[in-house]
């Protein structure tokens, strides 16, 4: 019997569950741009401003957004290419993960070896 490969919905939710419970003081928040949607809700969140590409997650205390995929069989767009790109030329960690384990280990290393604080201009 195939082993049965977790979709990226479970991989984002183990992630999520386990960031919550090990590291409480880093809040994680999704950013829900997939998923088929009435075309009506589709148009009221694009004009909200919803971007298709944008990384499904982020991390505000560790600077860090994550494009979530399964550990086999996704595909990263070119919007999501193009957003991973314009988010680490703005000074982000942004990254793909495939697989909550590959997010986990991340976060651990992020932890293990901070960088400089991060200088803001204002």
């Amino acid at each position: 019997m195939p082993v049965k490969i977790p979709t990226e919905h479970q991989e984002q939710v183990n992630f999520v569950n386990w960031i919550e419970y090990n590291y409480p003081e880093h809040k994680v928040f999704a950013i829900p741009n997939g998923e088929k949607r009435a075309i009506s809700v589709a148009k009221r969140l694009k004009a909200e401003g919803v971007k298709p590409g944008v990384p499904d997650l982020f991390i505000p205390s560790l600077f860090l957004f994550i494009e979530m995929k399964r550990v086999k069989g996704s595909v990263t767009s070119k919007q999501q290419k193009e957003w991973l790109k314009y988010l680490s030329e703005a000074g982000y960690e942004a990254v793909i993960c495939k697989g909550h384990e590959e997010a986990k280990q991340v976060v651990v290393n992020k932890l293990q070896n901070p960088i400089q604080a991060r200088k803001t201009s204002r």
